[in-house]
């Protein structure tokens, strides 16, 4: 029974539950409901506290407040690494040229960070309250989360009582754990993971026995002789032919690795092309079948584990406010369920199947005018032509700034005249400000907002104004032919010219909506990079975890190896290259570096230098980077890719699974009434009769 004068609690998606009529045991039995109905919305499980103070705190701990400012600490303490020593805090990562970067004093990082582990440890509690000692623990998750705070905690100790000046920080290995222990489907996409290792081990098991039979083959063939320039650069001895191979299955060292036997004899080829055709063309693509094999039954696997939650969710939902109204529901039929406020179970589950579904968003209605000239104006302006006219300006603005590129490509920034182009662009914003006002006029503040591409638009409008009118003339003044004043306040006249011409080159963006075909590729992009979360989170995390190992192994390792002075070097090596930036000197360009290996464009040049400036066994940390960031993560995103494309939409489990039901079909299977029931009575907190 609901009645207009009783406060509601709202959930989302419309549905709305009426309290203050009820006391004691029953407002007991609506707020249950009320958590249970949340949980089948996001999904969560419903195994935790019931009783009244323990929901009130359920409800506290699962708010957007207290979720985001989590989110935040956890971006926070990951972020420290970039500022700790050693700092990355310099414009250049360039030994040759960098300066002494800013490193924070003693107890600035470190007293950040405790707060960040006193937040850590705020959310273990609460959540290890919630769910109860029996569930605690099962839990592995919460009994390693304790475990990583603790041993933060001591770490931190250790810091200050050595007065920061501590070369192993076990803590900063520890911090990428706090972004996945708080994610679940995070934690779903590490078990999959673990799950495809098996297989993943047995390929590479075959691909490194491809490899150590090529090798010998190879040294056979190519053992030291006259003129024999392939033994000498590529198989001198075994560590030397293994990576030389090794280098060839990934194509960076391909064809230089064969063109000394070729150039003798064009038969060789033929060991390089079956090397590479059935290692990179085969296995890898192997790897790639058995990711993404994995990742469908991951997929089906998440969806029947997130549709079971709901169905739970709701079924407690209805359990508890069966409770209630037990004795008074008994005679009631399904026909006549609602003539008196009641509701029976399976009317109830066809209501809350409504959350499967996507929600069809409206637009505001448009201003009514009275003026005669205000509703012409309307009624041209919201036509779709206005738009197709927009976008052919956008398309001229930037044919012309294309144009003077063109023309001006060869010219110095002191040679160039900016009058033609910020008097071109200054008649392009005034349309683009023009276009925008009467769409506002058109549709109105809230109609011109509800489409996005209008916002997208409006904002970069703002943008050209604010720099072009503000900061450009009152800096500057009215442009005049042979205009190059002198570079004033923060920025230069040319440097604000750029900064312009980019935002209109952006804005030209807008035109996608209005193109079907690329309008569908670029929302599957969008919903792609949304649904990657969790790929991008292990990412991340593995990313984290290398560079801080990396940063004790080969911190300033090639500097202080090497002279950095005009020597003579061999051809194609890191020095002569000049890839002095990619090192492992501090976070950001540790971070770097490992992106490039990860690309495996050159990578061999990274290995052979670190090799040489430390240790032979700098390959197997090259070699094992490899293996996990352009073997393993590669071929899963690629899977995770095709599965976006067999499904359309890769849907997220949180909100869409009624699109899995609808791609799966018969594979996703409801769960019956005697598995939901027993669940129930599982339940460590719920006790119904």
């Amino acid at each position: 029974h609901t009645h207009a004068h009783r406060p509601t609690v709202g959930l989302g998606y419309g549905v709305i539950i009426s309290l203050s009529s009820y006391t004691g045991d029953e407002d007991l039995y609506l707020q249950q409901a009320v958590v249970f109905i949340e949980d089948a919305i996001q999904y969560r499980s419903i195994n935790h506290r019931v009783d009244a103070n323990s929901l009130r705190l359920y409800r506290w701990y699962y708010s957007r407040i207290w979720q985001w400012g989590l989110g935040l600490t956890i971006a926070v303490v990951l972020m420290l690494a970039f500022i700790e020593r050693p700092s990355s805090f310099s414009y250049t990562s360039d030994p040759r040229f960098r300066p002494t970067p800013w490193e924070p004093p003693c107890g600035l990082t470190e007293g950040i960070e405790i707060v960040c582990l006193v937040i850590f440890a705020i959310d273990f509690a609460t959540k290890s309250y919630l769910i109860g000692w029996e569930e605690f623990r099962k839990c592995k998750w919460l009994i390693v989360y304790i475990l990583a705070v603790s041993a933060s905690v001591i770490d931190w100790a250790l810091t200050l009582s050595m007065y920061c000046d501590q070369n192993l920080r076990v803590r900063r290995l520890i911090r990428p754990f706090f972004l996945l222990q708080n994610s679940s489907l995070m934690k779903k996409t590490l078990k999959c993971i673990k799950r495809t290792l098996p297989e993943i081990a047995s390929v590479i098991l075959l691909l490194a026995l491809h490899l150590c039979l090529f090798t010998m083959i190879g040294m056979l063939l190519f053992a030291k002789g006259e003129q024999n320039g392939e033994w000498e650069a590529y198989f001198r001895d075994l560590p030397t032919s293994l990576s030389s191979l090794l280098v060839l299955l990934t194509t960076a060292n391909n064809p230089d690795v064969m063109i000394p036997a070729y150039s003798l004899n064009r038969g060789y080829s033929i060991f390089f092309i079956l090397f590479s055709g059935f290692g990179t063309y085969f296995l890898m693509n192997l790897l790639t079948a058995i990711v993404y094999n994995q990742f469908r039954g991951y997929l089906l696997m998440s969806v029947q584990a997130s549709i079971l939650r709901r169905r739970l969710g709701v079924r407690a939902a209805f359990e508890v406010m069966f409770c209630q109204g037990r004795g008074q529901d008994a005679t009631h039929s399904e026909e006549h369920q609602l003539s008196d406020g009641f509701i029976q179970w399976e009317a109830f589950r066809r209501l809350f199947d409504e959350l499967d579904k996507d929600r069809i968003k409206e637009h505001p209605p448009k201003p009514e005018y009275n003026s005669s000239l205000l509703q012409g104006l309307q009624l041209l302006f919201s036509h779709y032509y206005v738009t197709v006219v927009g976008n052919a300006v956008a398309l001229a603005n930037v044919m012309c700034i294309c144009t003077i590129l063109v023309l001006d490509s060869e010219k110095s920034i002191a040679e160039r005249d900016d009058y033609y182009m910020e008097v071109i662009n200054c008649f392009f914003i005034l349309y683009y400000l023009m276009e925008m006002s009467l769409k506002i006029l058109a549709f109105g503040w809230r109609g011109y907002l509800s489409y996005r591409n209008n916002i997208f638009d409006g904002l970069l409008t703002v943008c050209l104004l604010v720099r072009y009118s503000i900061t450009i003339f009152a800096t500057y003044r009215l442009p005049f032919p042979k205009w190059n004043p002198a570079s004033r306040g923060l920025m230069s006249l040319w440097e604000m010219v750029r900064l312009v011409n980019m935002l209109i080159v952006v804005r030209f963006l807008r035109i996608i909506p209005d193109i079907k075909l690329m309008a569908l590729i670029a929302s599957t992009l969008v919903d792609l990079v949304k649904n990657l979360r969790a790929f991008a989170g292990i990412l991340v995390v593995s990313d984290s975890t290398v560079i801080e190992v990396d940063l004790y192994l080969f911190l300033y390792s090639v500097m202080s190896n090497s002279s950095m002075t005009n020597i003579t070097v061999e051809c194609g090596s890191y020095e002569q290259l000049g890839y002095w930036p990619n090192n492992f000197d501090d976070f950001a360009s540790s971070l770097v570096l490992l992106y490039n290996v990860m690309v495996v464009n050159n990578w061999q040049v990274f290995m052979d230098a670190y090799t040489r400036y430390t240790t032979q066994w700098s390959k197997v940390y090259f070699v094992s980077w490899w293996l996990t960031s352009s073997v393993m993560w590669v071929n899963l995103f690629v899977a995770l890719i095709l599965e976006v494309c067999m499904n359309l939409r890769w849907p997220d489990l949180y909100l869409l699974c009624f699109k899995c039901k609808m791609f799966l079909g018969e594979q996703i299977q409801e769960p019956t009434e005697e598995e939901l029931l027993t669940q129930l009575h599982q339940h460590p907190h719920l006790h119904l009769s």
